[in-house]
């Protein structure tokens, strides 16, 4: 199913399935920048992504999902009846990826998932905000482009979680108030983070994954001698 909203109002106001109606997928040659056209039996939507790059993404995998989608014929009537989108409670704030992605205006293609599926790590690191002055130590786990934040290995339930789609990861700069070693920046906006590991090994690795994790395909970089990232 392929959900679609509009900018003024709430968000995932349109399903369009993709069985049973043989939708397609293609280019459009229109006025606006980066635009496609989805057909189905009875619908047309004319949608556009951010960059060439989203677009071929949205793409690739509209076609890739619409050519493996069973047609209606094949899916029982319970199956029809399932929910399709588990409603939050109200005193949960909503943090899936697809809310993640429309607030922060972000893609994610199969090619993404299955390269964060590829780059997960867990282990202690000392964390530190923006404007803070001294470290918290907090055992943190990166998956589904997301950090969690446990008081020990131990919490079944984590303390905090940092969702990292549009952040980058990088090394403190002269300007930022750190002066230890082994420590990397993540940013987002005015978003500011700081994570120290115990040894230049594990610091070079938690920037790998990370950056890996949260980065599209062909743009993933590597460490020079003193850290920094080289695209």
């Amino acid at each position: 199913m392929l959900c679609i909203s509009v900018v003024s109002m709430s968000p995932f106001i349109l399903h369009l399935y993709l069985y049973g109606h043989c939708p397609q997928a293609e280019d459009s040659h229109c006025s606006v920048p980066y635009c496609f056209t989805i057909y189905s039996a009875q619908t047309t939507i004319g949608v556009a992504a951010s960059s060439q790059v989203d677009m071929r993404r949205w793409l690739d995998d509209l076609n890739a999902a619409i050519s493996r989608a069973p047609r209606y014929s094949e899916l029982s009537a319970l199956s029809l009846q399932q929910p399709v989108m588990q409603v939050p409670g109200q005193n949960h704030r909503p943090n899936t990826l697809s809310h993640v992605c429309w607030y922060r205006n972000q893609s994610v293609s199969l090619t993404d998932h299955v390269t964060m599926m590829e780059n997960q790590l867990s282990g202690y690191l000392l964390r530190k905000f923006k404007n803070s002055n001294g470290w918290q130590r907090l055992w943190v786990i990166f998956t589904n482009f997301c950090l969690y934040f446990y008081k020990t290995h131990q919490e079944e339930a984590p303390l905090a979680s940092l969702p990292l789609l549009g952040y980058t990861v990088s090394v403190p700069s002269f300007s930022d108030p750190v002066t230890c070693h082994h420590v990397f920046k993540l940013h987002f906006k005015s978003h500011v983070y700081f994570f120290r590991a115990d040894s230049e090994y594990t610091w070079r690795r938690w920037m790998e994954v990370i950056r890996r994790g949260v980065s599209s395909p062909g743009k993933i970089g590597h460490f020079a001698e003193d850290g920094v990232i080289i695209d």
